[in-house]
């Protein structure tokens, strides 16, 4: 995500999402019941960054013979289910806040989503 001339890169299976102050309704329509609003163990937001996802290990046709394996191959990732614009509901605790050119976000691993709504 870029802001100014700062880019904000969001690693491993993480997204960045952009804080719904705590309604009972959500912007999308998804009804949060009271008990999860009161005790803040569910938050909802917009997505707007996703990190590449988690990273695979490195699969050869020669793992006894190691010197055999030649130059470095590009690392591949499992992809993220979760896309930039989504809205999710998440697991609050899960979640860390950081502020970025004086706006507050959440980095979110992607096993603490619990929905994303989608257009």
């Amino acid at each position: 995500m870029r802001k100014g001339k700062k880019e904000l890169i969001v690693v491993g299976d993480r997204v960045l999402i952009k804080i719904e102050e705590g309604e009972e309704r959500s912007k999308v329509g998804l009804y949060l019941p009271a008990t999860a609003v009161d005790s803040q163990a569910v938050q909802g937001g917009r997505i707007v960054a996703t990190g590449p996802g988690t990273p695979l290990p490195e699969v050869t046709d020669h793992l006894d013979e190691p010197w055999r394996i030649t130059g470095q191959k590009e690392t591949r990732h499992i992809p993220m289910q979760a896309q930039v614009g989504d809205y999710a509901l998440f697991f609050r605790k899960a979640a860390v806040e950081i502020t970025f050119e004086n706006e507050r976000y959440l980095v979110v691993p992607q096993a603490a989503l619990l929905a994303l709504s989608r257009e």
